[in-house]
């Protein structure tokens, strides 16, 4: 009995000295999710901080300052006719439409009441950017819509300031006097005409805006020479 106690005694002192000697090992499972998160944020980090900042866009021609000096961006030249008439309404409905949101002249809208018909349409091409001539044969029947386009030919010879709209006209019909100019044809394709002019609308009012940055830029270094040499 005594030696039966001696040898339990002795079993369970091995086993706990072999506990001891053993250390605990704790795993730490890692996260593929974490890992992954926690570099992509690093990096997106770093990206944020050395990335190269986006340029500003330039100031839209539409706001620039240049443009309101004229009262209206297009003048739409028309006959009396109703289909005429009907016509040049869905074109300038379009064109002041947002988000194009032009500035058009039309004279049986926008001519002041009691007011001359020449006197202020005359006045409206030298207030206008651009002019458009809607040319149907009902136009080339009319002498005062050949009157006003040599008005605005007069306005601008040779510029890029006129648009040639022709409608339901052959081209051996097309104004001699517009020969020169490429028009739009709105017989064929309404839609794209109409997309048309707002881009050539748009075009002109950009390049007027970038080339007077050309010419202060220019008129800047050159009194800048200027007063170097003295």
């Amino acid at each position: 009995m005594h030696g039966w106690f001696q040898k339990l005694l002795k079993s369970s002192a091995s086993s706990s000295s072999q506990h001891e000697q053993k250390p605990k090992v704790t795993s730490v499972p890692t996260s593929p999710s974490f890992t992954s998160s926690s570099s992509s944020s690093s990096s997106s980090s770093s990206v944020s901080k050395t990335g190269p900042s986006k340029p500003q866009k330039p100031p839209s021609a539409l706001s620039s300052q240049l443009r309101w000096r004229r009262k209206y961006d297009l003048l739409v030249c028309h006959s009396h006719a109703d289909s005429d008439i009907e016509e040049a309404k869905r074109l300038v409905s379009f064109l002041e439409a947002s988000p194009r949101s032009l500035r058009c002249f039309l004279w049986q809208r926008d001519v002041a009441v009691g007011g001359a018909v020449f006197t202020e349409f005359c006045q409206a091409v030298q207030e206008s950017h651009l002019q458009a001539l809607l040319i149907t044969p009902n136009f080339l029947q009319e002498d005062w819509c050949k009157y006003m386009m040599h008005q605005a030919l007069a306005e601008g010879p040779m510029s890029n300031r006129l648009i040639p709209l022709i409608q339901n006209l052959p081209h051996s019909q097309y104004p001699q006097e517009l020969k020169f100019y490429i028009y739009i044809n709105l017989s064929t394709n309404t839609d794209r005409g109409y997309s048309l002019i707002n881009r050539t609308v748009l075009k002109y009012l950009e390049d007027m805006v970038k080339n007077e940055t050309a010419h202060d830029c220019s008129v800047d270094s050159s009194s800048k020479g200027g007063e170097g040499s003295s």
